[in-house]
């Protein structure tokens, strides 16, 4: 039915929508427009709106990396649960990384006991290939058996070649196969300049003869690729200080003297008098390295305050410089920079609190952050300078019931201090707070006749 109506001596024809047909719109959700007209969201999907946080106060000024004064081929300093790195000299050189490479070696057996593919008390018999490896070493032979946790302590701690080697064997059945196994976990990393050629770290020219691999390539990682390893080291594993930890270790009942770690920096290690120069609070772990082409290199670890920071040190002139080395890059990082929560869990987003729904008792929701966000800041910052970007899913697709918690978007926050190495970012979904009911017919039907009607007359109005 048509009506025909004269406005200012302008003719307007108003088609007026059966009744049939609201209800039929009504049922379609691929048409939601006539049902929630009017209602614009404040973002969508791929569109976003950026908020900042009052500037940073009160914060330390971080020393340049070249204060340090560092004499290495290479180094880097990272906190894990962020990824953030806090300093950084040739972090991505390759270079031989001696010893370091066990690090992966402790990593897959960890993971296969974690899986249940082996177990600690195990036991392994030695294989000719362990039992001919050089340097450092717990003298196995054919033959011998032993469980996989005490071949295990002595990797850790001694940095056994052969038992590292008799680990490698028994997880993937060849040291050949399981250093297909360490490069393919470490692409998996994201350890973009390493390679690996066997289980220890040893030059290929060191390695028994029948077990050398027919390539002339070595042993390399860059200081970033270790680091990012003894990140997974800590977080997949956080069981590791169990073994990295012990300061000596009696291998057999008839061994004259105990396997002693290589490790100086222990904190534990304060009260023996050969070591307590260099020990180090909180620090418990993680593997020491040293060849003649690698020199001395030492991934360490440490916890203060709450926050655990990972270094690596590559190419130090002797055994006690790594160490001296290694306390000036984790001193800048304790020294400057702590850990802050810049969003507490559940926390509403100002500009957008709700989202809109389609066919719901109400037409919008209240949303929050499922998770809260920390970043590493300078020392003694009040308030963060922190970039929000919120995008919202297609309001097409939040139709009613949505049940509570739901993701409905995401929201990144961005934060980059001055003197720090780069930004930092971090995504957190939104959810809703409660559960979108849907609404009955009637009340659809209403509401959908409202705004039919209000739209009608406000088209007609801006005519004028």
């Amino acid at each position: 039915m048509k009506h025909k109506r004269k406005f200012n001596g302008k003719q307007i024809v108003i088609k007026t929508a059966t009744v049939g047909l609201l209800l039929n719109m009504l049922m379609n959700p691929v048409i939601p427009a006539l049902a929630e007209a009017g209602k614009t969201p404040s973002t969508t999907e791929g569109a976003a709106t950026t908020t900042e946080t009052a500037p940073k106060t009160n914060a330390v000024k971080i020393p340049s990396v070249e204060s340090l004064n560092l004499e290495l081929s290479s180094a880097i300093l990272i906190e894990p649960t962020t990824g953030q790195v806090l300093m950084a000299l040739n972090p991505d050189t390759p270079l031989p990384p001696a010893s370091m490479t066990k690090m992966m070696t402790e990593y897959l057996v960890s993971d296969a006991v974690k899986k249940g593919d082996i177990s600690w008390d195990q036991k392994v018999i030695i294989q000719e290939n362990a039992s001919k490896q050089v340097g450092s070493r717990i003298f196995l032979a054919a033959g011998d058996e032993h469980t996989v946790k005490e071949l295990y302590i002595a990797m850790a701690v001694g940095s056994a070649n052969d038992a590292t080697v008799a680990l490698a064997e028994l997880v993937s059945g060849s040291e050949e196969q399981f250093v297909e196994l360490m490069n393919q976990t470490a692409q998996k990393m994201g350890m973009k300049n390493t390679y690996f050629i066997n289980s220890t770290g040893l030059d290929r020219a060191d390695m028994p003869k029948k077990f050398r691999p027919d390539l002339d390539k070595e042993t390399v990682m860059s200081a970033r690729d270790a680091a990012t390893l003894a990140k997974f080291i800590v977080t997949d594993h956080p069981d590791f200080t169990e073994f990295t930890t012990i300061q000596s270790y009696k291998f057999r009942d008839r061994d004259t003297a105990p396997i002693i770690n290589y490790n100086w920096m222990l904190e534990a290690n304060k009260s023996i008098p050969n070591f307590k120069a260099y020990a180090y609070p909180g620090l418990d772990g993680l593997k020491t390295g040293h060849t003649t082409n690698a020199g001395n290199c030492f991934t360490g670890t440490a916890v203060r305050d709450g926050m655990r920071l990972i270094s690596v040190v590559m190419g130090a002139n002797s055994e006690a410089h790594r160490f001296t080395e290694t306390k000036k890059v984790l001193d800048y990082g304790f020294n400057n920079f702590e850990i802050k929560q810049v969003v507490a869990p559940k926390a509403v987003i100002a500009g957008t609190e709700t989202v809109p729904v389609l066919k719901g008792k109400n037409k919008d929701v209240s949303i929050v952050t499922d998770e809260g966000v920390s970043f590493i800041v300078p020392k003694g910052t009040v308030s963060p300078e922190v970039t929000t970007t919120v995008v919202t899913n297609d309001p097409a697709t939040l139709v009613a019931p949505i049940a509570q918690s739901s993701k409905v978007g995401k929201v990144t926050y961005s934060y980059k201090a001055e003197g720090m190495q780069a930004a930092q970012e971090k995504t957190v979904n939104l959810i809703t707070v409660e559960e979108a009911e849907k609404a009955g017919w009637f009340k659809l039907f209403l509401r959908a006749i409202g705004d039919f009607f209000g739209d009608l007359f406000s088209g007609i109005k801006n005519l004028f």
